[in-house]
């Protein structure tokens, strides 16, 4: 993450917000072959930690139970232009939102597995409100029995947050403004509404 105090982000609940609000992440861990990542979508547990599940044959999912692993949450990033700025003596670089949560893995039992798919499921088409949830009921139970035998559910038990907010906030509001608008007006609506609003 990026050292400046200026784009810390501290705030343990904004970032798991932020983190449900993405509902997916990279996840890696160090394993005898070497380092791995898996790319996840997982949901926020009950207890603020995160609930995923992997194929068996992923290479990192036979190394995961009792390791130490990072997921990290990115959102809308964007290279800013010296000439975005407006003033003068000014250098490119690029503005992002990310969150790292870091913790051990513990694998979910049979029950909590399925927990986790129906709750990733639920997650994700309330998304889609209006549409009709799907839900594992419109679903023959074999093709269930199927996919649970060919995946193994983890939870990411956490115990630190981190998170980084560089959203030029270390420029007077006037040229962080004008920098938003510039951005905006190349595509980069998110990351512009977040540097105007600031609400990390």
């Amino acid at each position: 993450m990026h050292p400046s105090p200026a784009f810390r982000w501290e705030d343990r609940v904004a970032l798991q917000d932020f983190a449900h609000a993405i509902g997916f992440g990279v996840l890696f861990a160090q394993t005898p072959e070497g380092p791995r990542v898996a790319h996840v979508p997982f949901v926020v547990t009950q207890e603020n930690n995160f609930a995923i599940h992997l194929a068996r044959s992923n290479a990192l999912a036979r190394h995961l139970d009792g390791a130490t692993a990072l997921l990290v949450v990115t959102g809308p990033d964007g290279y800013v232009s010296p000439d975005h700025y407006g003033i003068p003596d000014q250098v490119p670089t690029w503005n992002y939102v990310a969150a790292e949560f870091e913790g051990q893995m513990a694998r979910l039992d049979q029950a909590g597995l399925l927990a986790q798919i129906d709750a990733l499921s639920a997650q994700e088409e309330a998304r889609l409100a209006p549409k009709r949830p799907w839900t594992r009921a419109k679903t023959n139970p074999g093709v269930i029995d199927k996919l649970l035998a060919g995946i193994w559910g983890f939870e990411l038990q956490v115990t630190q947050w981190r998170g980084t907010a560089k959203l030029s906030q270390n420029k007077g509001e006037d040229v962080r403004l004008r920098t938003a608008d510039a951005l905006e007006a190349e595509g980069k609506a998110a990351l512009a509404q977040l540097m105007r609003t600031l609400p990390v």
